[in-house]
């Protein structure tokens, strides 16, 4: 395989899968240019290599194709800000336009390419289908889409003389862009700094961690946690388990909860969840308290109650002071720590103390020498609105990605690159 750091780019034409799935205000700007920063050396690694580099991305969920607020074209000042170099803009991605300024290129230069997900076959999925169509119908126009697939990915290869996939927020995707267009490239294809980075960093703390090691889960819903719980419970010294979900597995338990979120239909998971911790030796560390309100608002009235004993009217919205201290104390002791998951609504003032605390104590043990790995969108939201994301080891671009590749599923993304 390929390195990005020996791989000669000189005359070369690089075609780059990034994440530039970015946010953007209602004047159509990017307010969190995290992942452009994260691909920044990438290209420039092709640059200064003597290459030229075609940069494609996808922008939201477009339904039925071309929509301007969705379009690359919006996010090319952000780009050029954090680049210092002009990016040139192709309003297609299978044009004749897209092909003439992809080989017109010369060494130093830059073309993004328009939003993949304007075209179904980048994730091979038919559109436009009625909602009564038949069985005959879907197999018919799914066996269009592929076929038209491969035409885009093959034009899309043809764009380029090597192809890097730096987009580990899509590497879960078997794309056209993600997984499929590597094929064009058996001897020529690699991983971007962003995909080595993460993937260093995830087996880093899943396959050799320093001990005391302990994983901080919060998030709403057991559900959509239960394949990373048991895979680290695997892993781990130690569970933290914050958030929403926490109220599954007190009412579990037989808690009284209030009117606090709770997966009912998930209470057997939750046992079956504790019984295998202990039965591993792993200790599961809950929140002592928490902090409820009758309604979530900036001017709802707050109490602090035990977590498993919430009244009828009450809900609960973050983690309680004893709780913040206990995390605290816990976490300071270890020396691997991953954090997926915000352990309240941090998003509203009043309620985000404890995911606060989680993100200054993790930050204060890196400080200590502990490797630490915040994934997952809203724990990367927390860290960068705490100011806090180059206080830890790792932030992660991931959301669904690294809970999959933490899961132990196979990437297409990185599979594609491996083979």
């Amino acid at each position: 395989m390929n390195s990005i750091d020996t791989y000669d780019f000189r005359g070369k034409r690089a075609i780059i899968r990034v994440d530039f799935n970015v946010p953007l205000n209602d004047k159509l700007e990017v307010t969190d240019d995290t992942r452009i920063r994260a691909a920044i050396p990438t290209i420039k690694k092709v640059l200064g290599g003597g290459g030229s580099v075609i940069l494609m991305s996808h922008l939201g969920r477009p339904k039925n194709g071309p929509d301007d607020k969705l379009s690359l074209r919006n996010i090319i000042p952000a780009i050029e800000s954090r680049l210092g170099v002009k990016v040139d803009f192709a309003p297609d991605c299978m044009g004749d336009e897209a092909a003439s300024k992809a080989a017109a290129l010369s060494p130093g230069q830059v073309l993004l390419l328009e939003n993949l997900r304007f075209y179904a076959e980048e994730e091979g999925k038919p559109r436009g289908l009625p909602d009564d169509a038949t069985d005959e119908q879907k197999a018919e126009a799914k066996k269009i889409i592929k076929e038209s697939q491969k035409k885009f990915t093959e034009k899309l290869a043809s764009y380029a003389d090597c192809y890097i996939n730096d987009a580990f927020g899509t590497a879960h995707r078997a794309h056209a862009s993600t997984a499929l267009i590597a094929d064009y490239f058996p001897k020529d294809k690699m991983f971007g700094y962003v995909m080595e980075g993460e993937l260093k960093a995830i087996n880093l703390v899943m396959e050799s961690p320093q001990r005391p090691f302990a994983a901080v889960i919060g998030g709403s819903k057991v559900s959509t946690k239960i394949e990373i719980i048991e895979r680290l419970i695997e892993k781990v010294d130690s569970l933290i388990i914050g958030g929403g979900m926490t109220f599954t597995f007190m009412a579990a338990r037989g808690g009284r909860i209030g009117n606090s979120i709770c997966e009912r239909d998930q209470f057997p998971v939750a046992l079956e969840i504790l019984h295998k911790a202990e039965s591993a030796g792993v200790e599961i560390v809950f929140a002592e308290d928490t902090l409820c309100a009758e309604t979530l608002g900036e001017d709802a009235e707050t109490r602090l109650y035990p977590s498993d004993d919430i009244p009828d009217g009450w809900g609960g919205f973050d983690i309680g002071e004893k709780a913040r201290a206990a995390f605290r104390d816990h976490i300071l002791r270890c020396k691997t720590i991953l954090w997926n998951g915000p352990v309240g609504v941090f998003e509203i003032e009043k309620f985000a103390a404890g995911t606060k605390a989680v993100a200054e104590a993790i930050a204060e043990a890196t400080a200590a020498g502990a490797y630490s790995l915040v994934g997952g969108g809203d724990s990367v939201a927390a860290v960068n609105k705490l100011g806090l994301a180059d206080k830890v080891s790792y932030v992660s671009t991931g959301g669904g990605a690294l809970l999959e590749y933490m899961e132990g599923r196979e990437l297409p993304g990185v599979a594609a690159i491996m083979k």
